[in-house]
């Protein structure tokens, strides 16, 4: 009679002796988080191995996001090797996910949430202490992110913007080049990469007033509809509370119809008591006005559609 113990977690766990596949993109960030994955799994007895997918997005280097077709240029070409069959569990930056998984697709979890900021990473010598952002006037300012373009115009509409394409290591070569005075970039990438910042100046932006993307700061677990056993496995990482906040940015934009290319920020905290907060800036394009707001409600109940009606109408 075989061992049970050895061969389940539990009777609702996927066999021990089964190894998991992951699929990844191959940049430095991309590989820290399933690392990170393959090891919150190795901490409850599944054993996982990687697989790196090239999508789109990482072919295509010389177009900034708004320029490149269609949705999902960072997740299509991995969701395709699940739909196939040739993975079993996708890891995804969520703010690069598009909000309606395709057919046969689902989010089995969240992980937990880095700072959800961005920050601006300034040259030493650029440094203006005296101006809003320490930035100096006509600054050259490089991100490829609408959202960030539309917002950085909005506090500074004298600097240059200049799109910039690659990991994050190699966008923080490009500042140190002397390409840029100024790059923005993720907290949560920055964090997770421990990146060595102490010869370059900070610059902490608050996500209630630089309002970040959409799930900023947080991965998602995707999988198959059909595939239970994975999906029991992932409830055993999923932080529930982080999955309720980013399902009100995410449906925000849902609303919007829009990708990740769209300049549209959305932030959403609990209080203590429960309650929600949200803080939203959203522009028509990256050259155009930006318009915010900010909603509270005691429940998460058509609370996106009302942070849609009041940009819409603000």
């Amino acid at each position: 009679m075989p061992d049970v113990k050895k061969m389940y977690l539990c009777k609702k766990c996927v066999p021990l002796d089964r190894i998991i596949k992951i699929g990844t993109r191959g940049s430095k960030l991309a590989l820290w988080q399933a690392n990170f994955t393959q090891e919150k799994l190795k901490a409850i007895g599944v054993s996982a191995e990687l697989e790196i997918i090239k999508t789109k997005g990482d072919r295509i280097q010389d177009l900034s996001f708004d320029k490149i077709e269609g949705k999902g240029f960072f997740t299509k070409e991995i969701e395709e090797a699940l739909l196939a069959g040739r993975i079993d569990l996708a890891v995804h930056s969520m703010k690069d996910l598009p909000t309606t998984s395709p057919e046969g697709l689902v989010i089995g979890a969240v992980s937990y949430r880095e700072d959800p900021a961005d920050w601006l990473v300034i040259r030493k010598e650029k440094v203006a202490a005296d101006q809003l952002l320490s930035l100096p006037k006509g600054a050259i300012v490089g991100t490829s992110s609408a959202r960030r373009k539309a917002q950085m115009l909005n506090f500074r509409p004298d600097i240059q913007l200049k799109d910039i394409r690659g990991n994050v290591p190699t966008r923080l070569a490009k500042l140190e080049a002397g390409d840029f005075d100024a790059i923005l970039l993720a907290a949560a990438g920055l964090s997770r990469l421990e990146m060595d910042l102490s010869h370059l100046t900070v610059i902490k932006l608050n996500p209630k007033e630089f309002i970040p993307a959409p799930a900023q700061g947080v991965l998602a677990f995707q999988t198959v509809v059909d595939n239970k056993d994975i999906r029991r496995v992932l409830q055993k990482i999923h932080h529930p509370e982080v999955s309720k906040r980013t399902n009100i940015e995410r449906k925000v934009l849902q609303l919007f119809e829009g990708g990740c290319h769209m300049p549209l920020g959305v932030y959403c905290e609990t209080d203590a008591q429960g309650n929600y907060h949200v803080w939203a800036a959203k522009a028509d394009s990256w050259e155009s006005p930006v318009k915010s707001v900010r909603l509270s409600s005691s429940t998460s109940f058509e609370l996106p559609e009302q942070v849609v009606s009041a940009l819409q109408t603000s």
